[in-house]
């Protein structure tokens, strides 16, 4: 067995648990150094995890014993992370989206491509199994000539009011892993059709957010996508997804903890309510895409979304915000 890889992670939030905990749980990776500047986090972290605790990523760059790095930290810190560990030059996989501003993604882009170090992007769900069997049997021809795509995509409940103020918005923060789920299967997108609407939260409205939309995709080729996202789900976290092309139709129906029905005299084909927390939905996708991220660095073809796919969703993100808010479909051009 080869040795493990050694990890830094930045941030223990509550997506810096998942990765701790996927990373704790390789045999192909240990946790070596855990980075957060309330620092009681990092130490909690490391304590169940295992490595060393500090509130300075310093330390982390200045270490000799790191051999890649995770970056869960909150968004604003992301393009600098990255940007010192290509300086550094260490693996980094980074938390979805790289930054909330194009322009400072794009000032990043050219020092990314030259790097012989991956930086790979935590678009998570291409990695659940069942979306990546059926993007692989899309891939195949399975189904003929792909011609459009259904995504929906619902969150449980509205997240808190603090989050929604500094998440960068619908688009960007929820809506941006379903365009890069788009790209999954058609990488060319260059139309964006979006609404937003009000619809529930008062909260949501009072930062200048939307809490329910629609966007319609169209692809170089003709191929349509169409996304419904909703800030709340009174059944439980909501993710579906159809592909419909020439041949016929692939579909993934919601999660839920058992597959077994119940039928009795006062219900037929009841069900165990689906998943209520994106960690029960993709956990398996969490564990995928560090092994992918392992392989990658041994020198493997990458499986995983990078740089250039971050920028993508973003792009996409940008490109929806303009035309919700303004009522016009937005041409894009990704390969610029």
């Amino acid at each position: 067995m080869t040795t493990p890889l050694r990890f830094g992670l930045f941030g223990t939030g509550r997506i810096g648990q998942v990765h701790a905990a996927s990373i704790s749980a390789s045999p192909r990776a240990t946790l070596q150094w855990v980075c957060d500047p309330f620092v009681d986090g990092a130490r909690s972290t490391a304590a169940n995890y295992g490595g060393r605790a500090t509130a300075e990523p310093a330390d982390l760059f200045a270490a000799d014993d790191i051999d890649a790095l995770v970056i869960a930290s909150p968004t604003p810190t992301h393009v600098d992370l990255i940007d010192r560990a290509l300086d550094a030059q260490i693996p980094a996989l980074c938390e979805k989206p790289i930054d909330l501003d194009i322009a400072r993604v794009d000032a990043l882009r050219a020092k990314a491509a030259a790097s012989t170090q991956p930086v790979v992007l935590g678009f998570n769900r291409r990695f659940d199994p069942h979306f990546a069997e059926l993007q692989r049997r899309v891939a195949e021809g399975e189904i003929g000539t792909l011609e459009q795509l259904s995504i929906i995509s619902r969150d449980p409940a509205e997240p808190p009011a603090a989050y929604v103020a500094v998440s960068g918005g619908i688009f960007r923060d929820m809506t941006i892993h379903d365009f890069d789920m788009a790209r999954f299967f058609l990488p060319d997108i260059v139309r964006v059709t979006a609404r937003g609407a009000n619809q529930f939260s008062s909260a949501i409205a009072d930062a200048g957010d939307f809490d329910a939309v629609v966007v319609t995709l169209e692809a170089a080729g003709g191929e349509l996508v169409t996304i419904a996202n909703s800030r709340h789900s009174a059944y439980g976290y909501d993710q579906r997804f159809e592909a419909f092309g020439s041949g016929g139709m692939l579909q993934i129906g919601n999660i839920g903890p058992s597959v077994i029905t119940a039928h009795t005299a006062s219900l037929v084909e009841a069900r165990v309510p689906y998943h209520s927390f994106f960690l029960e939905r993709y956990g398996d996708a969490y564990r995928l895409e560090l092994e992918a991220f392992i392989d990658t660095i041994a020198g493997e073809p990458s499986r995983s979304p990078g740089f250039e796919d971050g920028r993508a969703a973003l792009i996409l993100a940008d490109a929806a915000e303009q035309s919700a808010r303004t009522g016009r479909t937005v041409d894009v051009d990704l390969n610029l």
